[in-house]
């Protein structure tokens, strides 16, 4: 049944501005970064994170209400969707020293959030 309803939602006006949204911005990311690529993922309620990583390296993510129109906005765009975000295409992102503060410098006593 939530199925039936998330299908439903992907067709709705509304829901159809937010996949046409989000193929805007997945086209954009892509003009400025040399190509993209990307991966779905189902986030819990908050909705469906589409992982984004440049050809150049960049990366970065938007979040769709639904899977339906992640996938929706994918196709729009013309976005190459992965899988899984496996080694070779984590292997794509290219990551600097904000990252590894951000990422390590937490747990062994870097920069925090505050």
């Amino acid at each position: 049944m939530a199925d039936t309803k998330e299908e439903t939602t992907a067709v709705s006006p509304r829901a159809g501005r937010k996949a046409a949204k989000l193929a805007k911005e997945i086209r954009a990311f892509g003009k400025e970064h040399g190509g993209v690529e990307g991966q779905i993922a189902h986030i819990g309620q908050a909705g469906t994170r589409i992982v984004l990583v440049g050809e150049d390296g960049g990366w970065g993510d938007l979040v769709a209400p639904t899977h339906a129109i992640a996938q929706q906005a994918a196709e729009q765009a013309g976005l190459t969707l992965h899988d899984e975000f496996d080694g070779e295409f984590a292997a794509k992102v290219v990551t600097g020293p904000y990252e590894w503060t951000r990422m390590a410098g937490i747990q062994l006593g870097g920069p925090s959030n505050a």
